[in-house]
């Protein structure tokens, strides 16, 4: 099997690390080599971060170039925006439709850039845009984004819901498990 690569992309604070951590999880437990980045940027509330998680018969690194990303997972449209260069031709960006405002523009040094799905699925980019934030909300938490847009992901793998659901169970607290799956759950269903 050739290599795979999944870029998660997004603003600290949004839990990109559970995400990347909870992809690891599952493809380790189908038996694939995997490799998973530490977070990249400023994990600190409001910097952009980014993840790479490789997988596949064997893995040497864990970084992933321009142009190899099967598929891109961003928690917030401007990062998908920033990140297209790495994806590969017939690779897929899933998006949360959600708006962060970068600092330059909360100080008002520039505007948030208008119609950034248009522009992308313009650009030829196989764009998956979902409102995450209204459906892990609907779970019962914000936080929840990151579950939605991993259900989300999962419609893309044939992999078994039993064994998504068996990822989460390992790497979510139980106090928070039943909102997880929920939130999972509306992301493949949304």
């Amino acid at each position: 099997m050739e290599t795979k690569n999944v870029m998660i992309v997004g603003v600290g604070g949004q839990g990109s690390l559970l995400a990347s951590k909870l992809l690891g999880r599952l493809l380790l437990g189908r038996g694939y080599d995997i490799k998973v980045s530490e977070v990249h940027g400023m994990s600190q509330r409001g910097g952009s971060v980014v993840t790479y998680v490789r997988f596949g018969e064997k893995v040497y690194s864990p970084v992933i170039d321009k142009g190899q990303a099967d598929y891109i997972v961003s928690f917030e449209l401007l990062e998908a925006a920033r990140w297209t260069e790495y994806l590969k031709p017939g690779g897929k960006i899933i998006v949360n439709t959600q708006q962060i405002n970068p600092m330059p523009v909360i100080i008002g040094a520039a505007e948030y850039p208008e119609d950034l799905a248009g522009k992308m699925r313009s650009a030829g980019i196989d764009l998956d845009a979902i409102d995450a934030l209204s459906l892990a909300e609907a779970a019962g938490n914000a936080k929840a984004v990151n579950l939605v847009l991993m259900g989300r992901l999962s419609r893309y793998f044939d992999i078994p819901e039993e064994e998504w659901m068996a990822a989460i169970e390992a790497s979510v607290p139980a106090k928070f498990l039943e909102l997880n799956k929920k939130a999972f759950a509306l992301g493949v269903n949304a």
